[in-house]
């Protein structure tokens, strides 16, 4: 199934997406109400919380009294932490239950309120933030929600910023402007990016690459997707694994394809191969092929690796799976270093590039041979982004 996180902050009608998705068949699982549902009467959540706080944060009725317990809890960053701890497990059980209720070609949008501040990003295999100006997030709060402007601007303030949202974001839905228009764009996400990927997970295959410009003048997104992507994977397969953004867009300021090269190394191939229903699973399905890299300058030489593909289609991507320490996992940091580092190479490499589409490969075995030259002059090593 494909698991989809849905965030927003408050006003900016990340409910009424949520509803029209739920239309269009996916399954909702709002954080919000379910953290009422594991503190209802009777409930282990309330009998813990009243051992925590008192009999005061109850209601004549026996139901949680929010307001009182919101008072306990304001200012209180030891009190909120306990809150916390009480709430946020029960709601990720339930979460789990309902996940696992729905059906194996089910989208499952989790509509969470605080998925950026809390890191959740990564735990999804795409992330959509809607988003809303200020004032028209003030507006909505004042005449729908009956909030007085101090209020609203009160709550808007204590959430984390639009800019936070977007950096974890792969689908921004703008919604300044009227009900229709935001079914529009979601309906079209719906259509165009959900039911595609979902259909791509199951199958374990690759979104196919739609043809367009070779190369593009460098774009600033494609470090902040190529860092989604990553987090991706790190939470997926551990911090002790090995992933770099590499490539032509791993390289600020130089002209590239729109395709996002990751590298995962591994200790073997047989390493490589045990990853890849892991991969798979997190929307990285294996390429077939006899996959390998070639040595610029050095005729005949090869060195094996496996490829992935993306089956979001929203991102073109290569992922190569390479041993670490091999020749070609060496090339791919220490190009994309010595490009990094040296303008006038990163240059010459562009120029090289709009040479290498009509057919010349020398600049490219130059580059090779200058990367070299460089990593032996700086005693450059191999290491993080």
């Amino acid at each position: 199934m494909l698991r989809v996180g849905l965030t927003g902050g408050i006003g900016a009608g990340k409910s009424a997406v949520a509803r029209r998705l739920a239309e269009r068949g996916a399954v909702i699982i709002d954080a919000d109400l379910l953290s009422r549902e594991v503190v209802q009467p009777g409930t282990e959540g309330l009998a813990e919380i009243v051992a925590a706080f008192g009999p005061g944060v109850l209601t004549p009725d026996g139901e949680l009294d929010r307001p009182a317990l919101g008072a306990e809890v304001f200012g209180d960053e030891e009190a909120r932490r306990r809150l916390e701890r009480i709430i946020h497990p029960r709601v990720r059980q339930r979460t789990v239950e309902m996940t696992r209720a729905a059906g194996a070609d089910a989208v499952v949008v989790n509509d969470v309120p605080l998925l950026a501040e809390v890191g959740l990003a990564p735990t999804y295999h795409l992330v959509i933030v809607v988003t809303a100006d200020r004032d028209v997030r003030l507006e909505r709060l004042t005449g729908l929600r009956g909030m007085t402007a101090a209020e609203a601007a009160a709550r808007i303030d204590a959430q984390t910023d639009d800019d936070h949202r977007r950096a974890v974001a792969d689908v921004v839905l703008e919604n300044d402007t009227d009900l229709d228009r935001l079914h529009a764009r979601v309906d079209l996400v719906w259509r165009e990016r959900l039911v595609e990927f979902e259909r791509n997970l199951r199958l374990r295959r690759s979104a196919p690459r739609h043809p367009g410009p070779r190369v593009l003048p460098s774009d600033p997104e494609w470090p902040r997707a190529a860092a989604r992507l990553v987090a991706r994977l790190r939470h997926g397969l551990g911090d002790d694994v090995g992933i770099h953004h590499i490539g032509s867009t791993a390289v600020p300021g130089l002209a590239a394809q729109d395709v996002i090269d990751l590298m995962i190394g591994v200790r073997t191939l047989d390493e490589a191969d045990a990853l890849a229903g892991t991969l798979a699973d997190l929307g990285f399905p294996e390429r077939t092929g006899d996959w390998s890299d070639h040595a610029f300058g050095i005729p005949g030489r090869t060195w094996p690796k496996r490829m992935h593909g993306c089956a979001d289609p929203g991102y073109r991507v290569d992922l190569h799976v390479r041993v670490t320490g091999s020749p070609g996992w060496r090339f791919a940091l220490l190009t994309r270093d010595h490009l990094r580092a040296v303008p006038e190479a990163r240059d010459a490499y562009a120029a090289a590039k709009l040479s290498h589409v009509r057919g010349s490969r020398d600049r490219l075995e130059q580059e090779a041979r200058a990367a070299d030259d460089w990593a032996e002059a700086t005693g450059w090593q191999p290491g993080a982004d």
